[in-house]
């Protein structure tokens, strides 16, 4: 497995682990959506829902797939097995995706302006420099905008361990 793939897994584990006791629990989930969800005041009701949603049919997916030993928590090691099989989780994964992207276009022009990206992104706990950088890897047009398709799949790449000089590893450790 490659170490940009294991790196990714564990910052991600982190940050979803909202509450910070080491573990996931569906608690983490409705924290982090709540906390996506207010960096997102312009966005429309039904988009929220879509997002807390996502973060929902996450956390049971993680749940189904991977407790293993089945205490309602998702320890690190329980979790590393995502990156072994990402297929088994590319369904959540994608509404995931699509949800967070469309909640970054309350316009629903199809464009992510980078302060919303950032309220986002920061939202869910990665470092501003890490986000910049990411923003910027993605191609931001004159008027400092992304795609909505180009983020989602952004998103879905991070997911998948074969994919490698990803715009998502500007998110791991210090900037690329």
């Amino acid at each position: 497995m490659q170490k940009a793939a294991i790196d990714r897994v564990k910052l991600i584990f982190v940050l979803l682990d909202a509450d910070g006791t080491g573990h996931l629990e569906a608690e983490d989930f409705e924290l982090m959506a709540t906390r996506v969800i207010t960096a997102a005041p312009d966005s429309d009701d039904a988009t929220k829902a879509a997002m807390l949603a996502a973060f929902r049919r996450y956390w049971t997916t993680l749940a189904a797939e991977l407790d293993a030993d089945h205490d309602g928590r998702i320890s690190f090691e329980e979790y590393a097995a995502c990156v072994l099989s990402p297929e088994r989780f590319d369904p959540a994964i994608t509404d995931f995706a699509e949800a967070l992207a469309a909640l970054g276009d309350p316009d629903g022009d199809g464009l992510i302006e980078r302060h919303v990206f950032m309220a986002l992104m920061t939202a869910i706990g990665f470092e501003r420099a890490n986000i910049d950088a990411l923003f910027d890897a993605f191609g931001p047009s004159d008027a400092d905008q992304i795609m909505v398709s180009v983020w989602a799949t952004g998103i879905k790449d991070y997911y998948h361990p074969e994919k490698i000089g990803i715009p998502g590893d500007h998110l791991v450790g210090g900037p690329i």
